[in-house]
């Protein structure tokens, strides 16, 4: 029998019960993504209990249980979301997008002067910090892992469908932070310019960080003084989305 080599991501808890990020597999040519999850269900016990209620994804795009897969397919499966960057814009360039993954702390004054321009006269800032309590427990620290790739093309996605929802609004820079952060510090930042309060800045942010939670593949481990714990999502995207 004819057979097609896949690579397979794992992520968050995933691949700490199977003690790796990466398998290479080998399956029966015209294998779907349900025929892998039940070669994993087999062959890797661990995470049998988890992959009835993870998202997959093939080539950075959200698939389904029925997918062919083909030969040097790369797919990632992760648990529903818990929870690239462009140049320096010039005055001229008012649509302009600015989207990124990074471990580094998020230079909000910075982000707020890229889409601060002369035709915005409103620009709304939403920043999601490191809040000290959650689930009824005091929380110490919050870590944030990311499947960056696919992260970075949802995150430009979340932009676009804001952009079709709200067509006034200009620049939006919108950076997700990934690593250990401690109490107060800013996760995840979004910044929209606008010609006027009116035209959809505010609505377009409260909507990009809603969205982020649904599509974008971020999760978070919580910690407490106890311990620490992966937390999911529940909303589990369509493929195409």
């Amino acid at each position: 029998m004819s057979t097609i080599h896949v690579n397979v991501r794992l992520f968050a808890m995933l691949k700490e019960f199977a003690g790796t990020s990466q398998l290479a597999l080998d399956l029966p040519e015209g294998s779907t993504v349900a025929d892998l999850v039940a070669h994993l269900t087999a062959n890797y016990p661990p995470l049998a209990p988890y992959l009835q209620r993870m998202i997959i994804a093939v080539n950075h795009n959200y698939g389904s249980k029925k997918q062919v897969l083909a030969p040097g397919d790369e797919v990632a499966i992760f648990p529903p979301v818990s929870g690239g960057s462009g140049a320096r814009p010039s005055a001229d360039e008012p649509g302009w997008t600015h989207v990124a993954i990074t471990p580094d702390p998020i230079d909000a004054a910075g982000l707020i002067q890229l889409v601060t321009e002369p035709g915005a006269g409103a620009v709304v800032v939403f920043a999601g910090t490191v809040r000290d309590h959650n689930l009824g427990r005091p929380v110490t620290h919050l870590e944030y892992e990311a499947y960056p790739e696919m992260a970075a093309d949802r995150l430009r996605q979340v932009v676009k469908e804001a952009r079709e929802r709200w067509p006034a609004i200009r620049r939006v820079a919108v950076v997700h932070r990934i690593g250990r952060m401690e109490l107060a510090e800013a996760a995840v930042l979004i910044a929209v310019g606008a010609p006027h309060r009116d035209d959809g800045a505010f609505e377009a942010t409260r909507y990009a960080i809603d969205r982020i939670k649904e599509i974008v593949p971020v999760w978070k481990r919580e910690g407490w003084a106890e311990g620490e714990t992966w937390l999911e999502g529940e909303y589990h995207p369509k493929p195409g989305e």
